[in-house]
């Protein structure tokens, strides 16, 4: 797994590490029920407090992207594709909503958004 911590960033530790893992599994780089790291072994990999990484995990548990088996580990949960997409479609509509409100204050047109994106995708 190559997790990277940015210390310039704005999110705490765990969140970066959390949105990696979250991200892997989105893009299928973990295969449904593959054994993730250890809490302790992440922890020491990254060198970060165990506190830390097992904050990533629980969170990631309760998004429902992994589960725990205790003694074993904790493993990629199978994913449903419909519902990963309508994960990810909610938190378009989200930035959106904020891309519109920027827009209006800054006196941006709906062409000029578009044309925004476009450039953006390049």
């Amino acid at each position: 797994m190559n997790i990277r911590i940015k210390n310039s960033s704005n999110d705490p530790i765990y969140l970066q590490i959390k949105n990696q893992i979250r991200d892997a599994i989105i893009n299928g780089e973990f295969e449904a029920e593959e054994l993730l790291p250890s809490i302790r072994v992440l922890a020491k990999e990254l060198r970060v407090s165990v506190i830390t990484t097992k904050r990533a995990y629980d969170e990631l548990e309760r998004e429902g992207y992994i589960h725990s088996v205790q003694g074993k580990g904790s493993f990629v949960a199978a994913q449903n594709k419909e519902l990963m997409r309508e994960k990810m479609l909610k938190k378009i509509e989200a930035s959106l909503l904020d891309a519109l409100r920027y827009a209006k204050l800054a006196e941006i047109s709906k062409e000029e958004l578009v044309q925004i994106l476009d450039i953006l995708e390049d």
